[in-house]
C-alpha cells in the first residue's frame, strides 16, 4: 500500500514539473516584450524545478530536504511578488494607474512585510538545518510548518486583494488567475494546517499535491491570454483593506490558538482534553467578543487610515455614505443627521439642536442624554457659530479657553459627560443649528482634514434639515388650507340646511291640526335653526381679526374651571401670585387654556384623578401650569406626535388643539413647557409675558385652596 502511494506521488509530482515548464517555456517563447509574461515564465521554472525537486526522491535515492525546504519557500515567494507586481508595488510610478492616479496607495509597505517574512522564514530553515540537520525535533518540526502555514495564509491575503479590488469591467480577465494561485496556497493551508494539529503529514494529501498544483497551471494560462499586459487598473478602498486585515488577523489569531491548544492537551496530563476544549471555547469567545466590539473595529479603521493612506478619508465612500444616510427613506431625518456626523469621527453618541426664535430646541438624541436649556450663555455661542464657523473642541475649550476667544459655553453644554464637539450646521450663510458628539472610541487627532470634512458635512446635514423644516411647514400650510376650505363647503351645506329649515317652520305656522304637537316641533325646530345660524355666524363672520385686551389671569381661570366642572373631577386653582396680567384675545386664550384643562381631565382617573391648575409669576412672566397625574405621555410621544397638527388620539378630534396652544403662545411671546413620565402624570406650563403695569407691580402670593 505504502509503495503504491510512492508511485502516485511521483506521478502526481512529475506531473506537476511537467506543466510548469511547458507552460513555462510558452511564456518565453511568446512573451512579445510584456516583462510580466516573462517574470511569469520564471515562476513557473521555479515552480517546476520545485516539483522535480520533490519526485525525485520517490524515483531514486536522494535526500534533499534543505534544497526543497529553500526552493519551495522560493516558489511561495515567487507568487507574493507575482501579485504584489500586479498591484504595483514595483512600478516606477509608485503604484499609480493608467489615469495618473494613486491606485493602491502604500503598496511597497506591502512589499516590505512580504520580504521581512520569507526573510524570517530563511534564517528559520538555515538554522534548523545547520545546527540540528533533518530529520526534525517536535519543536522544529512545529516552527516550520506553523512559518509555512502562515506563507499558505499571507498568499491567500493577497489574491484577496488582487480580486476583490479589480475594476469590476475587468475581472473577467484576473479571476481564473486568482483561483488557480488561491487553489495553491488554499491546498497548502490545508496540509500545512492538518500537519500542525496532529503532528505529521498525511501521506495522502501529500501525494496529491502535485496534481493539485497541475490543476492551478491550465486556469492561469487562461488569464494570462486574456490579460497580455496584465495592466488591471486596481484600486484598495478603505473598507476592503478594513476587512481583509480582519480576516488575516481573525485567522492568524486561530492559528495561534490552536498550536497553543495542542500543546494545552500534550502537557495537560488526564486533564489535557478537558483544558484543550475550555481553552478553545474561550479563545474563541474572546475572538468574537473583539470583532464585535466597536471600540476594537474603530481603532482598527483608524490605524489603517493613519498608516497606509496619506489621507484620513476615502471622500468618495464617505460622502456617498454620509448622502445615502440624510437622503434615505422614512422619519427621523434629524437622528440620521447624527448618526451620520458621529460616523466620520467614530463617535458612540451624539445629539442635534436647532434654532428657534425662542432659543434652543433639542431635535434629536442618540445614545446621550442632554437636553438644551435656557442659559444666558446660550446666545453667546449662537453668535459665535454663526460668525466663526468653527468646530468647538470642548476638551481643547477647557484646557485652552483662549483658542476659542474665551467663548462662555452654556452650563448645559459644559457638563455634558464625554462631550467633545460642537458641529455648526450652516445654511446659505446662516446658523440652522448644531450637532454635539461625545468623544470617539479611538484617539482621534482633530487635524485640519477632520475639521474641514466636519464643516463641510454640517453645511450639507443643514441644507437638508432646513429642507425638511421647509418641506413640514409647506404640508401644515396646506392642510390649514384644506381645513379653511372644508370650512367654507360646511358653512355652504349649513346655508342651504338654514334655508330648509325655515321653510319648513314656514310651512308648519298653517298646520296646527294638533296645536300641542305642532307647537312642540316648532320649538325644537326654532332651536335647531338658531343653533346653526350661531355655527353660521361664526365660521363666516368677516371681522374675525383678533382684539387684544389686558387680560386678568386669575379670574379667567377661575371661569375656566367653572366651565369644565362637569367633564370629570373638579380641577383645583393654586394661587401663588394674584394680580397678574397679560395681554392677549380674551376667546382665544381662553381656549387655549381651556383645551390644555380639558387635555389633563380625559387623562385621569375619574375616581383617583387630580388636576391642579397653578398660577405663579416667574421674573416679567406670568406662569400657568397645569398638572395632573394622569398616564402620561412618553419622550419619543413628546418630540415627534404631541406638537404635530392633524395627528390625535381621540377618536373624535382634529388634533389641532395643542399645536395652535403652542404657536399662539410664541405669538404672544411666551412658550408652552411639558414635562411627562408614563404612568406618572403631566405638567404643562405656560408662560406668557406680563402687561407692563402688572409687571412693575409688587407680586402678592396668596394660597388658595378652593
Amino acid at each position: 500500500m505504502f509503495g503504491m502511494l510512492m508511485e502516485v506521488a511521483l506521478v502526481s509530482y512529475l506531473v506537476a514539473s511537467l506543466t510548469f515548464a511547458l507552460f513555462g517555456a510558452f511564456l518565453f517563447v511568446r512573451h512579445h516584450g510584456q516583462p510580466r509574461r516573462v517574470v511569469l515564465g520564471a515562476i513557473c521554472a521555479v515552480n517546476a524545478l520545485w516539483a522535480l525537486l520533490l519526485a525525485l526522491p520517490l524515483w531514486a535515492p536522494a535526500n534533499w530536504p534543505m534544497a526543497a525546504a529553500l526552493l519551495e519557500g522560493a516558489r511561495n515567494l515567487a507568487w507574493d511578488l507575482f501579485i504584489l507586481l500586479l498591484i504595483g508595488a514595483f512600478g516606477r510610478d509608485g503604484g499609480k494607474g493608467r489615469e495618473g492616479r494613486r491606485t493602491v496607495p502604500h503598496a511597497d509597505r506591502w512589499l516590505v512585510l512580504v520580504a521581512a517574512f520569507y526573510g524570517l522564514q530563511l534564517a528559520c530553515t538555515l538554522a534548523v538545518s545547520w545546527r540540528y540537520g533533518y530529520p526534525l525535533q517536535a519543536g522544529e518540526f512545529t516552527a516550520m510548518t506553523l512559518l509555512r502555514t502562515t506563507s499558505a495564509i499571507l498568499g491567500l491575503f493577497l489574491i484577496e486583494q488582487l480580486y476583490r479590488n479589480t475594476v469590476d469591467t475587468q475581472r473577467w480577465g484576473i479571476k481564473f488567475a486568482c483561483l488557480g494561485m488561491g487553489l495553491m496556497f488554499a491546498y497548502d493551508f490545508y496540509l500545512y494546517s492538518d500537519a500542525l494539529l496532529f503532528r505529521h503529514f498525511s501521506p495522502d494529501t501529500w501525494a496529491a499535491r502535485g496534481f493539485v498544483n497541475a490543476l492551478a497551471v491550465p486556469l492561469i494560462a487562461i488569464s494570462a491570454l486574456r490579460n497580455p499586459r496584465w495592466s488591471l487598473g486596481l484600486k484598495v478602498s478603505r473598507q476592503v483593506l478594513f476587512h481583509s486585515a480582519a480576516l488575516f488577523g481573525s485567522a492568524a489569531y486561530l492559528l495561534v490558538m490552536a498550536s497553543t491548544g495542542y500543546y494545552v492537551r500534550l502537557f495537560g496530563g488526564s486533564w489535557g482534553t478537558v483544558a484543550q476544549l475550555a481553552f478553545l471555547c474561550a479563545a474563541l469567545v474572546l475572538l468574537l467578543g473583539a470583532l464585535f466590539s466597536g471600540g476594537v473595529r474603530s481603532r482598527l479603521r483608524v490605524f489603517i487610515s493613519k498608516h497606509f493612506y496619506h489621507y484620513n478619508y476615502d471622500y468618495r465612500e464617505v460622502w456617498l455614505a454620509f448622502t445615502g444616510s440624510l437622503s434615505a427613506k422614512g422619519p427621523d431625518l434629524e437622528r440620521r443627521v447624527v448618526e451620520a456626523m458621529a460616523r466620520l469621527v467614530e463617535s458612540p453618541a451624539g445629539a442635534a439642536f436647532v434654532v428657534r426664535a425662542e432659543g434652543i430646541e433639542t431635535v434629536a438624541r442618540w445614545n446621550m442624554a442632554v437636553a438644551a436649556q435656557p442659559d444666558a450663555a446660550n446666545a453667546e455661542l449662537l453668535r459665535y457659530l454663526g460668525e466663526k464657523q468653527w468646530v468647538i473642541d470642548l476638551v481643547q475649550h477647557r484646557e485652552h479657553p483662549a483658542h476659542y476667544d474665551h467663548l462662555v459655553l452654556p452650563a448645559w453644554l459644559r457638563e455634558v459627560p464625554r462631550g467633545w464637539l460642537v458641529v455648526p450646521l450652516h445654511v446659505q450663510g446662516a446658523l440652522f443649528g448644531f450637532v454635539l458628539l461625545a468623544q470617539s472610541r479611538s484617539p482621534v487627532k482633530l487635524n485640519w482634514e477632520v475639521t474641514d470634512l466636519l464643516k463641510i458635512a454640517g453645511r450639507q446635514a443643514g441644507s437638508f434639515l432646513a429642507q425638511h423644516q421647509v418641506a413640514t411647514d409647506l404640508m401644515v400650510a396646506r392642510q390649514f388650507e384644506s381645513f379653511n376650505r372644508m370650512s367654507t363647503f360646511v358653512v355652504h351645506d349649513l346655508k342651504n340646511l338654514v334655508a330648509q329649515l325655515s321653510l319648513l317652520m314656514a310651512n308648519a305656522e298653517r298646520h296646527k291640526d294638533n296645536p300641542e304637537f305642532q307647537r312642540d316641533m316648532i320649538d325644537t325646530v326654532d332651536f335647531s335653526v338658531q343653533k346653526m345660524r350661531l355655527l353660521l355666524h361664526k365660521l363666516s363672520r368677516k371681522d374675525s381679526a383678533e382684539r387684544n385686551e389686558v387680560i386678568a389671569l386669575e379670574p379667567l381661570l377661575q371661569r375656566i374651571l367653572h366651565a369644565k366642572a362637569g367633564f370629570g373631577p373638579a380641577a383645583r386653582l393654586i394661587v401663588a401670585a394674584s394680580g397678574l396680567q397679560v395681554t392677549a384675545d380674551v376667546e382665544r386664550l381662553e381656549r387655549v387654556i381651556g383645551h390644555l384643562v380639558q387635555n389633563a381631565l380625559e387623562a385621569v382617573s375619574p375616581v383617583t384623578g387630580q388636576v391642579d391648575v397653578r398660577l405663579d409669576r416667574v421674573g416679567e412672566q406670568a406662569l400657568v401650569e397645569i398638572i395632573d397625574n394622569g398616564h402620561g405621555m412618553s419622550e419619543q410621544f413628546i418630540r415627534e406626535r404631541l406638537f404635530k397638527p392633524f395627528e390625535t388620539t381621540k377618536s373624535a378630534g382634529m388634533g389641532i388643539g395643542v399645536f395652535e396652544s403652542r404657536e399662539y403662545l410664541h405669538l404672544l411671546g411666551g412658550e408652552l413647557q411639558v414635562q411627562s413620565t408614563e404612568g406618572a402624570g403631566t405638567r404643562m406650563g405656560m408662560r406668557l409675558p406680563l402687561h407692563v403695569s402688572a409687571a412693575h407691580a409688587a407680586p402678592q402670593l396668596l394660597e388658595e385652596n378652593p
